[in-house]
């Protein structure tokens, strides 16, 4: 039997709560969190949702990380990915040293080639080659930029922390991340670029989401919308703008904001359908897939998991669209359905999940918790499904 199942979220929720001197129905009501609920959830019969989660962190005065396990750092150093992790600390920290005179800087061009190039294979979800690569490139552009001044090496730089951003938030490093958003703002205002600052608020949005400060993050897609309404038409411009909305949809549904959160979603459709598929603007993969995507995803936050799973049913995800996000879609895709009882059904998503982008996936989240919530009913699933829950677990 594999390690999974007793380290899931319902384990650590009860752990910190009875480290609190908390029972459970004295940390139901503090959390807002049904008592139901909650006892279920600890015993490993429900999963915790994103909205249970950081209500009930809010309430233990945790991190959403605390809940999570994340970073899942023994499964980390069995893959050979947490070496990585230091040398991009030590990138982010030179960043107002100057040009190092170790360093001997190839063309603007080649570096930006290579930075479009590592954004395309997180996207790929090739999430240990980003990871290797990232840290001497932030190294080599520093140089760079500091050496040519001017926009282009700034902006290139800026490209570069929001990939480090990608990779420390795909490996649940969540202090990394803030670390790496706060580097890209830093070189965006060099740069005197509103697009990137725009998407700088946008990314600093989903770090709050994903910390379960709602409050914090509506507030920062109201600045983002602001900032980059200062940014010259463009179709950049439109993109940000519509992965704003986007973003604010979900974050209204996770607070259970169902008008505001339909409202950013119908915003984002507009622009979608004006300007389409725009994949690799940003990569930001915004256009009418993501909308469908995102729409999916607000409709599980709202709770309403017969609704996510029919516009999950109806959507179609075109084969060249970024496996990163494909992925995360069939992961939520697969907690709807396991809310809904279709075992089968949600099991059959988490594979698709795997198949897709296997790394992103062994370190997601909701992958994770959907599988231990399955646990439960393996008998009714096929054998499959225990060796699923070893890979989660094993060396890569």
């Amino acid at each position: 039997m594999h390690a999974l199942p007793q380290d899931r979220a319902g384990v650590r929720i009860a752990r910190l709560r009875r480290e609190r001197h908390l029972t459970q129905t004295a940390l139901a009501d503090l959390a807002g969190v049904p008592y139901n609920t909650l006892t279920k959830i600890e015993q490993g019969r429900l999963e915790a949702t994103p909205h249970a989660v950081a209500c009930l962190a809010r309430a233990m005065r945790v991190e959403v990380a605390t809940i999570m396990g994340q970073p899942y750092k023994d499964d980390l150093r069995a893959d050979e990915l947490d070496v990585l992790i230091a040398p991009i600390r030590e990138a982010l920290d030179v960043y107002d040293l100057g040009a190092d005179p170790d360093i001997s800087a190839r063309p603007l061009q080649t570096l930006r080639e290579e930075s479009e190039g590592l954004c395309a294979a997180v996207r790929a979800g090739e999430i240990k080659r980003a990871a290797g690569d990232v840290a001497g490139l932030i190294e080599e552009t520093t140089t760079a930029a500091h050496t040519l001044g001017g926009s282009d090496g700034w902006l290139v730089l800026a490209s570069l922390y929001r990939t480090s951003y990608d990779v420390a938030t795909k490996l649940g490093y969540a202090d990394l991340a803030q670390l790496s958003l706060a580097r890209l703002d830093w070189a965006a205002q060099r740069a005197s670029d509103a697009v990137f600052g725009g998407a700088y608020q946008y990314f600093r949005a989903l770090a709050y989401l994903r910390e379960g400060k709602l409050r914090t993050g509506r507030r920062l897609i109201d600045l983002g919308l602001r900032t980059i309404g200062q940014a010259d038409p463009s179709r950049a411009r439109d993109v940000v703008t519509g992965q704003l909305h986007l973003g604010g949809s979900v974050m209204a549904g996770r607070a259970h904001d169902e008008d505001q959160a339909m409202g950013h979603l119908a915003e984002a459709e507009s622009i979608a359908a004006r300007i389409g598929e725009s994949p690799k603007v940003l990569w930001m993969a915004f256009g009418g897939t993501n909308v469908g995507v995102h729409r999916v995803s607000v409709l599980a936050e709202l709770d309403k998991y017969d609704k996510a799973v029919e516009a999950a049913d109806t959507l179609a995800i075109p084969h060249d669209w970024p496996k990163s996000r494909t992925s995360h879609h069939w992961a939520e895709v697969a907690r709807s359905q396991m809310w809904m009882g279709k075992l089968e059904a949600s099991f059959a998503s988490l594979l698709k999940a795997r198949r897709t982008a296997p790394q992103q996936a062994k370190y997601h989240p909701a992958v994770r918790e959907t599988y231990a919530s399955l646990e439960a009913a393996h008998r009714r699933l096929p054998d499959t499904f225990l060796s699923y829950g070893s890979w989660l677990t094993s060396q890569a």
